[in-house]
């Protein structure tokens, strides 16, 4: 199960089309995989120590953390965009 934070919906509005469908892709793959070395799925440190990060294309990125049900999508964008 995937839940979506208001953040994430947000900024999933904003996507091009090309990204989001893309960003489905690899969310599906998740839920599938939570490893598949496609992903590139890794812990975060600093004020996003509790959360993980996949990789949708070269600089877009989906953070996320794991519930008991799922996953918690948290947000959605740019490597520069989520952790400046």
């Amino acid at each position: 199960m995937l839940y979506r934070s208001s953040r994430f919906r947000r900024q999933w509005k904003r996507l091009s089309v090309r990204i989001r469908d893309e960003a489905t892709a690899r969310l599906e793959m998740l839920v599938r995989s939570e490893y598949d070395p496609l992903l590139n799925n890794h812990a975060l440190s600093g004020k996003y120590a509790e959360y993980r990060s996949i990789n949708v294309t070269n600089d877009f990125r989906i953070a996320y953390r794991r519930v008991p049900d799922g996953f918690y999508l948290i947000a959605v964008g740019t490597h520069s965009e989520l952790y400046k």
